[in-house]
């Protein structure tokens, strides 16, 4: 979609004369935004934005008057991501901020001078995208979501909620390493606890249902929901597939327990989004994203939705409700 549009949808500047705003942006630092979202309207797009941009305006950065942005929507179509990465960077943006794994490659094959914080990201030295988390070098440094070890703890609190569990589903893309890596250390958590973990590769919106239903034909299933765009994209019908199929699931973000998921146990996004924006100010202040290190979340939120529970047949213990950082009745 256009700038243009995208600015208005998200409260970008105010409606000043075009050929004086054109003038006066032509001056401005710019921050090139890849985004993985199809269209504006996504809620997502908005969750991930604003607190970002809220923090830039908070460090003195106010679009139309010092600063200015370029934004792509992308989608999740690799070539779709190839082309607005190439034409992001011809703008000659100051820095880019590309969110998730799906965006950061294309961004770094197109440019290997213009600073970059990537937001949003799972395994940063293991996907390739920095030499290392204390010292990324090259031109790129940004913030982690998911460390792999999450994939371990994800199946522990699983096993917590539905002690029944003796199967359990990895849904994720064998496409992006940073899941694989995710599920792989599910797999690894599993020997030690009597579990078996299945991965169930997902990429096409028509093979979710069937993957959902072979596997709950045993008895003794439970899911893990790996954190990728895809998921996130079909979240609605992975928590009403799941519920259906009595299959107690746990998911990466939050809003799949509000929307009715069993539990989500993941980072806050809103203080990553924050502290990204902090990189950007601290690079148009000067400093080299080489000398920035990756961050990992300080803080993780476990939400648990009862009603979801109750559908299942589970029983929370009290002790677990007080571990959650919000309980959905």
């Amino acid at each position: 979609m256009r700038r243009r549009e995208f600015i208005l949808v998200l409260g970008g500047a105010a409606a000043w004369p075009l050929a004086a705003r054109a003038q006066q942006q032509a001056r401005l630092p710019s921050v090139g935004v890849l985004l993985p979202y199809s269209t504006e309207r996504d809620f997502r797009a908005q969750a991930n934005w604003l607190p970002f941009k809220q923090r830039l305006q908070e460090l003195g950065w106010i679009e139309g008057r010092n600063i200015r942005f370029e934004y792509r929507l992308t989608g999740e179509n690799a070539e779709s991501i190839r082309v607005a990465a190439k034409e992001l960077v011809a703008t000659a943006p100051d820095v880019i901020v590309p969110f998730t794994n799906l965006e950061v490659p294309a961004v770094l094959q197109a440019t290997q001078t213009i600073p970059v914080v990537f937001v949003l990201v799972s395994d940063p030295l293991g996907s390739g995208f920095v030499d290392s988390l204390a010292r990324p070098g090259r031109n790129i440094t940004g913030f982690q979501n998911f460390e792999t070890e999450m994939g371990g703890k994800w199946l522990q609190l699983l096993t917590e909620i539905a002690p029944a569990v003796r199967r359990v589903g990895f849904i994720y893309n064998q496409n992006i390493a940073a899941n694989v890596e995710l599920m792989h250390a599910a797999e690894a958590a599993s020997r030690s606890s009597g579990k078996t973990v299945t991965a169930i590769d997902l990429q096409k919106a028509v093979d979710i249902e069937p993957a959902f239903t072979n596997f709950s034909r045993e008895s003794g299933g439970g899911v893990i929901v790996g954190p990728n765009p895809f998921n996130a994209d079909n979240h609605e019908k992975i928590i009403t597939l799941a519920a259906r199929l009595q299959l107690p699931a746990i998911y990466p973000y939050r809003y799949f327990a509000q929307n009715g998921g069993l539990v989500s146990y993941g980072f806050d996004q809103v203080e990553e989004l924050r502290g990204a924006a902090v990189y950007v100010h601290r690079i148009l202040r000067g400093e080299k994203p080489a000398n920035l290190p990756v961050q990992a979340p300080t803080k993780y939120e476990l939400v648990i939705n009862l009603k979801a529970a109750s559908a299942l047949g589970l029983d929370l213990s009290p002790q677990l409700q007080q571990r959650a950082d919000e309980v959905i009745e």
